[in-house]
């Protein structure tokens, strides 16, 4: 958790239903990252590979070691340390043996030099990637095993897994180790603005795992994106365990850059240096009036600091993501995004939006993009019709007219090739003359 960019903030708790038993995961991952209203023709749910068992003491195994490194490098594994260039040597070597694609990054900070280290598992269509990730540094004032040794230990053994089972994912799988992200997510801020535009398009989702193992913890699930969100709860309530949302570390972890540059972002985590709650107490277990982690950037966050329960749940939650995602089947060719949701314009009034979610598609939107609209008013020379991409990249399809005809039931053409096709995009319509109203009916993109 990024100790330069900590804020605390009063707690807010918020409790939240859980969502549909493990039953119904098979169906609701159908449904993940799949474009939001009606979205037409509906792909067809690939058949989903079961999710291994992580073992939690190979995940200790790996804690072990990282304890190891910091003890024989002056007690932590903090960038520009011996110890952290130690810890991702341990990682690298571990996915090369297992046959990933390992790429080293490296990046200057405060004089410094720090490591990323990027793993691709072969296979799987890269135009549409599911990538996990967690930094691997501590502060310099102790070993950093709960943070975040954990997540990365976590990410590590289902990375290792996904070898041990062979899996022959449909999308392509991509796991990444983040260095000074305590100094405020400086690697994975340099990974992320390193992308080119197109190939940050082809990340449908990133999952961070930030603090795995807390010793008094706590179930959050980041609440950044429904459909992952729903992911994890769903995974979670199959276990009897109720989750909230994270708020504790919003926007202070590696997530940050991936969710500013417009990609899907989902994640867990176990608590901080927040105080658990009589209420969390009852819920959860453990000790109420007492912090997540009371050894949260201090000398105890040794080996010792971990509560092997969490650790095994969180880690086995990971291995439940990668599997569902990764095994998804991806939108064919015009898949149809659309909202049909009625939005009232008011007369000689502000403009008004209605959205679609657009996921899942590869690269840009194409050079002629087929915007449909359906708007029900009694006089459409007054109305002005606008397209607004992600990036908030705005084109006319509509002036205003004398043309005193009502309604409009007509499918525009945008060249669009300059935009990200994944994101949120916005119909805005505005009644520019006095006297009639009327209302957005629906409207769709065709990818």
């Amino acid at each position: 958790m990024s100790e330069h960019a900590h804020r605390r903030a009063q707690r807010r708790s918020r409790l939240r239903r859980s969502a549909a038993i493990l039953a119904a995961a098979a169906a609701a991952a159908a449904t993940l990252l799949a474009p939001s209203a009606s979205a037409r023709p509906a792909p067809a749910p690939a058949a989903l590979a079961a999710a291994p068992d992580i073992p939690v003491a190979n995940v200790k195994a790996h804690l072990a070691q990282l304890q190891s490194i910091a003890t024989a490098n002056g007690g932590n594994r903090a960038h520009g340390r011996t110890g952290y260039k130690a810890s991702i040597d341990y990682v690298k070597a571990k996915l090369d043996a297992a046959g990933y694609t390992t790429t080293l990054q490296t990046f200057t900070y405060n004089s410094a030099t720090g490591y990323n280290l990027i793993a691709d598992w072969p296979g799987g269509d890269t135009s549409h990637v599911v990538m996990a990730g967690a930094h691997l540094d501590s502060v310099t004032g102790g070993p950093g095993i709960n943070d975040n040794g954990s997540g990365s230990a976590g990410i590590l053994e289902t990375a290792l897994a996904v070898s041990r089972a062979g899996l022959q994912p449909t999308k392509h799988l991509r796991f990444g180790w983040w260095g000074a992200e305590e100094y405020g997510m400086i690697g994975s801020t340099k990974y992320v603005n390193g992308l080119a535009a197109a190939d940050r398009s082809k990340i449908e989702a990133y999952l961070n795992f930030d603090m795995i193992g807390s010793p008094n913890p706590g179930y959050f699930v980041y609440d950044d994106n429904t459909k992952l969100d729903t992911l994890f709860k769903t995974y979670f309530s199959g276990l009897g365990v109720a989750t909230e949302p994270e708020t504790e570390g919003d926007g202070r972890s590696d997530h940050a850059p991936f969710k500013n540059a417009g990609i899907a972002v989902g994640g867990l985590f176990s608590g901080a240096d927040y105080i658990k709650t009589a209420a969390q107490a009852t819920k959860w277990g453990g000790t109420s009036g007492v912090a997540f982690d009371r050894c949260y950037h201090s000398s105890c966050d040794t080996s010792a600091n971990i509560n092997d329960t969490a650790l095994d749940r969180m880690t086995d939650a990971v291995a439940y993501a990668i599997w569902t995602l990764g095994t998804e089947t991806a939108p064919p060719p015009g898949t149809v995004f659309e909202n049909t949701a009625d939005v009232a314009i008011p007369d000689a009034g502000a403009a008004v939006t209605s959205s679609v979610t657009v996921s899942g598609i590869t690269g840009n939107a194409p050079a002629a993009l087929p915007v449909g609209v359906v708007i029900k008013h009694p006089y459409r020379g007054d109305l002005v019709i606008d397209l607004v991409a992600p990036d908030g990249s705005t084109y006319r399809l509509k002036n205003s007219s004398s043309d005193s005809g009502d309604d409009i039931n007509t499918t525009y053409t945008v060249n669009a090739s300059s935009e990200a096709a994944n994101g949120v995009w916005k119909l805005k319509v505005q009644d520019v003359g006095a006297q009639d109203v009327g209302n957005i009916d629906s409207w769709k993109l065709t990818f």
